[in-house]
C-alpha cells in the first residue's frame, strides 16, 4: 500500500497541503554552576560538535535551529514557515519525511517548498504510543489528544481520565488501529512510531498527516530527549522546549561529571532470557550509553550494535558470571523476588549477582519508567548512579529501580 508521504531527496517529492546529588552537597553546587555555564552555552554559543557537546564556537549568536545531540531531525526556520525534516534512520542518506509548518494565524504563503503542509498549532491529535504522549505532556499539549492507541499501557492520569470520560478515544492497537474511530475524532495529525520502513500502512488511506516519530532510533539518551524540540513546532512551543531540554542537559551532565570522579567502574549486565534467547542492549545502544554515563562498565560495551543483541544463556554466563550488578526490567502486577527469579530459570543461580543479591529490578507496570525515559533521561541516570555509586547520592531514593528481595 502506498505510504503517505515518504520524501526522498533523491526523488521528486509531492507537495501535499493539510489545513486541518562530604558528595551530595557537591552535586548541588555542581548543578548550580553547570546550570549557569551550560545555559549560557546553550543559548549564546553555536554547536561545534553537535552529537557530543555544546561548546563555544566562533562567537556568533546561537541559532534556534541548531541540533546538539539528536541525529534524526533537522529544523529550518524561514520567514513565513518552518521546515521540519526527519532523516531515515535505516537509510541515513535519505529523508523519511518533510513537514512545512505554517501558523494558523498567518496567511498561507503563495510559494512553499515541497513537503507535508500542516497549520499550527495543532489542536486535535492522535498518539500511537506512550512516548509521543510523554513529549506532549512536557509541552503542556496533552489537551490536544482526541485519540490514543493502547491506552492500557500509558501510565498517565490525564490519558486514563480522558478515556473514562470519553474525551479521548481508544483507537485500538498501534499495529492495527481502528480507522473508523480515528476518522470520527477528526484529528489534524497522527503521531506514529514506524518499525523500520513499514511506513504508515493502512492509515495512509485516511488522508491525515502521519508524523513518523523515530526518536527511539537515537543511540544516546540526550539525543532522544532532544526530540522534544522536534515536537515543539507543531504546537508553537519552541521556547518552552528549548528551556526544558537545556535543564535536562544541565542535570544529566552534572551527574556525568559526578561519576567521572570515581576510578572504579563496577561491571553490569541486564535483562533475562526469553524463549531461549537473552536479549541484551547492544554496545552502542541507548542503555549502553546510560551505563557508561552512570559510571558502570557494561560487559558488552565493545559490541557495535545500536539495538539489541540476542545470545544463548551460555554466552551470557561466560561473560557475566562474575559481574557486580544485574539490572532487570519487567512488567507484572506482582513484585519479582529472588526465589521467583530462580524458579523461572534455575541457571540464574550461577551468577554472582544472584548469589550476592546484587540485582536491581524495575517494574515498568507500576512505575512511569517508559513514560519518563525519553524526555527525562536525567531521572533514569540518577537511579543508575545511585545503584552503581551509592556514596555519590547518599540519601537519594531511586524512582524506578529497587534492590530485589526474597519476600
Amino acid at each position: 500500500m502506498k505510504q503517505l508521504p515518504i520524501f526522498n531527496k533523491h526523488k521528486n517529492m509531492k507537495t501535499t497541503h493539510w489545513l486541518t546529588p562530604n558528595v551530595i552537597s557537591q552535586l548541588s553546587i555542581i548543578n548550580y554552576q553547570l546550570s549557569i555555564i551550560l545555559l549560557s552555552l546553550f543559548f549564546v554559543l553555536p554547536s561545534c560538535r553537535k552529537e557530543n557537546s555544546i561548546v563555544a564556537g566562533s562567537g556568533s549568536a546561537l541559532s534556534g535551529d541548531s541540533i546538539y545531540f539528536a541525529k534524526g531531525f533537522r529544523i529550518e526556520t524561514r520567514d513565513s514557515y518552518t521546515l521540519l525534516t526527519v532523516r531515515n534512520p535505516w537509510k541515513p542518506e535519505r529523508e523519511l519525511q518533510r513537514f512545512v509548518l505554517v501558523s494558523k494565524s498567518a496567511a498561507l504563503p503563495e510559494s512553499l517548498p515541497e513537503g507535508i503542509l500542516i497549520r499550527t498549532p495543532l489542536e486535535r491529535t492522535v498518539s500511537f504510543g506512550s512516548v509521543q504522549c510523554s513529549f506532549l505532556a512536557e509541552l503542556d499539549a496533552l489537551q490536544t489528544l482526541v485519540g490514543i492507541c493502547e491506552p492500557d499501557y500509558i501510565n498517565m492520569p490525564f490519558v486514563q481520565n480522558g478515556i473514562r470520560n470519553g474525551k479521548i478515544a481508544d483507537v485500538g492497537q498501534a499495529a492495527n488501529p481502528d480507522l473508523e474511530r480515528i476518522m470520527f475524532v477528526e484529528p489534524e495529525a497522527l503521531f506514529t512510531a514506524p518499525v523500520e520502513e513499514s511506513g504508515t500502512g493502512q492509515i495512509s488511506a485516511l488522508g491525515i498527516p502521519s508524523v513518523e516519530c523515530v526518536d527511539y532510533m537515537e543511540s544516546s539518551p540526550l539525543g532522544r530527549a532532544e526530540w522534544i524540540r522536534f515536537f515543539a513546532p507543531f504546537f508553537e512551543k519552541r521556547g518552552l522546549a528549548d528551556s526544558l531540554f537545556a535543564q535536562t542537559v544541565t542535570t544529566y551532565r552534572a551527574l556525568q561529571d559526578l561519576t567521572s570522579q570515581f576510578a572504579t567502574r563496577p561491571t553490569v549486565f541486564s535483562e533475562t532470557i526469553y524463549s531461549g534467547v537473552w536479549w541484551l542492549p547492544g554496545g552502542n545502544s541507548y542503555m549502553a550509553h546510560f551505563f557508561k554515563d552512570a559510571g558502570a562498565d557494561y560487559l558488552w560495551k565493545e559490541d557495535t550494535q545500536t539495538g539489541s543483541i540476542g545470545l544463548p544463556f551460555e554466552a551470557v554466563l561466560e561473560k557475566a558470571e562474575k559481574a557486580g550488578y544485574w539490572l532487570i526490567k519487567y512488567n507484572s502486577s506482582t513484585e519479582l523476588t529472588l526465589s521467583e527469579l530462580v524458579k523461572n530459570y534455575p541457571n540464574y543461580a550461577f551468577f554472582d549477582a544472584y548469589k550476592k543479591g546484587n540485582i536491581y529490578i524495575c517494574n515498568t507496570g507500576k512505575s512511569t519508567y517508559y513514560e519518563d525515559l525519553p524526555v527525562h533521561p536525567d531521572y533514569v541516570l540518577k537511579d543508575l548512579v545511585r545503584i552503581f555509586h551509592p556514596e555519590a547520592l547518599d540519601g537519594y531514593r531511586p524512582k524506578y529501580y529497587r534492590k530485589i528481595g526474597d519476600y
